[in-house]
């Protein structure tokens, strides 16, 4: 209200309020999650395509998205279902951005040794070699606008949170980029 009564441009106002709801947001899911995340042995593949379910309706609809998993059903990943949902819609909303709403998304699940990779591939523009570790970094953006807090997020959420890892697995400028999550499968594989 005080930047609107000194003629400050609507826009921006109106930007500025839609990120602080954003933010709000945020902290009240890592508030309610309390300080130790509570990890469940939900089905990761389940939670993912619940997940993607709820994005296809509000992502372009010029983007196929696609799910493989390549995982047997013994293989358990304890996560916390609400924050591997907010990670896996800010990467599909990245990788949509990097597309400009148009082509292909597609996502995989394997495993490999002691992990569950989640690989998140998009047909965009690529990230430059020397960004791709930034791109975790509070505050490191491409954006006009927006804190650049998002990566840094999912970064926390990966690896404070889920004892994973999240990185660049590969990216060409001009012909899309792979992220991938890594999760440590549960000490209990098989279930009674």
């Amino acid at each position: 209200a005080h930047l609107e009564s000194i003629n400050v441009d609507s826009m921006i106002t109106r930007e500025m309020k839609k990120d602080l709801q954003r933010l709000e947001r945020i902290t009240d899911r890592f508030s309610k999650i309390g300080s130790e995340s509570k990890l469940e042995d939900v089905d990761i593949v389940k939670t993912i395509n619940q997940n993607l379910e709820y994005l296809k309706v509000r992502l372009s609809n010029k983007v196929e998205i696609t799910l493989e998993s390549l995982l047997e059903k013994n293989i358990r990943v304890y996560h916390n279902q609400s924050l591997m949902d907010w990670v896996i819609e800010n990467l599909c909303k990245n990788s949509v951005d990097a597309m400009q709403g148009v082509g292909l998304l597609s996502i995989q699940v394997l495993k490999e040794k002691k992990f569950v990779h989640i690989d998140i591939t998009d047909s965009g523009k690529g990230i430059p070699s020397k960004n791709q570790k930034a791109i975790f970094d509070p505050g490191y953006s491409t954006k006009k606008r927006g804190w650049g807090l998002g990566l840094a997020l999912v970064k926390r959420i990966i690896c404070e949170h889920h004892k994973g890892k999240v990185f660049v697995l590969k990216s060409k400028v001009d012909q899309g980029t792979t992220i991938r999550i890594s999760l440590p499968i549960s000490h209990q594989e098989t279930l009674a």
